[in-house]
């Protein structure tokens, strides 16, 4: 798998068409017309992709979509006894092979959490691991970070290909373009001709610079520890998140992020069962059928989901911290809730500590 393409700036729309004939192609494109934000979405006649800086919402959709249906189901009474029900259900899973284009590394290194969660373990989550085999993801050599990333801190950086399963560098009038895994291989002639000498010589300087750029100073060595030093220490908590809004947009722009909910939404005798994206830091989240809630205030959950990021993810999953330093989160919140700060703060202070 060396052979390396280029794509010229001017023919990627073309070439993306090209390829959308053999597989279905998503890119980073604006959430609506006329509109700053943009989101991993189906290739539009039209709509060039919007490569020249991180998505708002990052592809996490493609795995894991906000609302899905898991199974359908329907109640049929017996015309001769109508105590007698049948249940007839269909959980049929129509996945077609997704490619991902332009994806930066801090967004794949989320799909990379995913895994341990839902494929590793007694039970495997077999909605998603349908999706995780049929889908390619195309990464961008990520060149443009801004003062809100972090991701060489969390144990990647902008030359992370972990996931990738084409590595795509942007050089002077396009893009150089290899396939890092079996199932991209056959994808790569449709996108262009083979690169010339000077081309793949350029973006190996790129990649050579991107590897060496450290993005973010935050130290987390000592973040799994320091969390539950500090677990108790509710006045610490308060002085640092006591501004939140409990909205959730930080968890639902995070890559993150997997939790959700299930419910069933049925009409006469008819019916699906739904999952959907939910947020650690809504009320309800951790509420009882008892009207019992372990984390009644917004402290505590934001102690969890920092928590679960920091420290008890890390401490299961061998070191791998469930962040991925992207930043989303800090750009989104509307009162400029800094998690970084917030670690930082964790361990700066975690000696002074006195609980056990």
């Amino acid at each position: 798998m060396n052979e390396k393409v280029f794509i010229a700036q001017n023919d990627l729309s073309a070439a993306l068409k090209r390829l959308s004939e053999k597989i279905e192609v998503w890119v980073p494109a604006p959430a609506a017309k006329g509109v700053w934000t943009t989101e991993f979405q189906p290739l539009q006649e039209g709509v060039a992709p919007a490569l020249d800086r991180q998505t708002t919402q990052p592809p996490k959709n493609a795995l894991l979509p906000q609302a899905e249906t898991l199974l359908r189901y329907e109640y049929t009474k017996d015309p001769e006894d109508a105590s007698k029900v049948s249940l007839r259900l269909d959980d049929t899973l129509d996945v077609k092979p997704l490619l991902v284009f332009g994806t930066r590394p801090c967004d794949v290194r989320g799909f990379i959490v995913f895994d341990r969660v839902f494929l590793e373990g007694p039970h495997v989550d077999v909605y998603y691991k349908k999706r995780r085999e049929n889908t390619l993801f195309a990464t961008l050599v990520c060149r443009d970070n801004d003062s809100a990333c972090f991701c060489s801190a969390v144990g990647s950086g902008p030359a992370d290909q972990a996931g990738s399963d084409f590595w795509v560098t942007p050089v002077s009038g396009g893009f150089v373009v290899e396939a890092l895994s079996e199932g991209a291989a056959p994808f790569l002639p449709i996108l262009g001709g083979a690169a010339t000498e000077e081309k793949i010589a350029e973006a190996r300087a790129i990649q050579e610079e991107a590897a060496s750029r450290r993005v973010g100073d935050l130290d987390v060595s000592g973040a799994p520890d320091a969390q539950f030093k500090r677990f108790q220490e509710m006045d610490f908590w308060r002085d640092e998140v006591s501004q939140c809004l409990s909205c959730g947009v930080c968890t639902y722009v995070c890559p993150t992020c997997y939790c959700f909910t299930i419910t069933d939404e049925a009409k006469g005798l008819k019916g699906e069962r739904i999952r959907s994206w939910d947020s650690c830091m809504f009320c309800q989240y951790t509420q009882e059928a008892s009207g019992h809630n372990p984390r009644p205030t917004k402290l505590e959950r934001y102690r969890n989901r920092l928590g679960h990021k920091f420290s008890y993810y890390p401490k299961k999953f061998d070191g791998m911290f469930a962040c991925c330093g992207c930043g989303r989160c800090i750009r989104a919140c509307p009162v400029s809730i800094d998690i970084r700060k917030i670690v930082q703060h964790v361990e700066e202070t975690k000696d002074a500590c006195q609980c056990a």
